[in-house]
């Protein structure tokens, strides 16, 4: 049993960074573009653009989001979103309540969790970062290949 979940792993990491990449980058879309019921608290609209912290973050959702879920420098996108989560915590939520039930942060931790075990885990199957791995591979050993032997 063991050794069958361990050789889906890779796919089960691929599957999580999909919707966790997805999930981010429509919250970030709401926000930008009032879409799927808006930025929370604004009934349906969008923020202002340029605004601090706001407006920032919605775009490192929306980008960061987006990365993760094509699997495209999930490492670095997965870290910049993990910082954005943990800052609108303790900047936006903490100063409310200790608890993140107690203070709306819930989503704020778990996205900043999530993204922060994606900085370790890599983006798994299914994404583009195996796919342009797998290509600077098969090139590097082509390469080598090709080479005449020294003898």
């Amino acid at each position: 049993m063991t050794g069958r979940l361990n050789s889906a792993q890779p796919y089960a990491i691929g599957l999580f960074r999909i919707v966790v990449g997805l999930l981010f980058a429509v919250h970030g879309a709401a926000s930008l573009f009032g879409v799927l019921g808006g930025a929370a608290g604004t009934d349906g609209g969008t923020i202002d653009a340029g605004t601090w912290p706001g407006w920032y973050a919605a775009v490192i959702q929306l980008v960061g989001g987006a990365l993760v879920l094509l699997g495209l420098g999930t490492r670095a996108a997965a870290f910049i979103s993990s910082g954005s989560m943990a800052y609108a915590y303790f900047d936006v939520h903490q100063s409310a309540a200790l608890w993140p039930i107690q203070n709306g942060g819930e989503l704020s931790v778990l996205f900043c969790w999530t993204m922060l075990l994606l900085v370790f885990t890599g983006s798994g199957a299914l994404g583009l970062d195996q796919l342009l791995a797998g290509r600077t591979a098969s090139a590097t050993e082509d390469k080598r290949a090709s080479e005449p032997v020294a003898a």
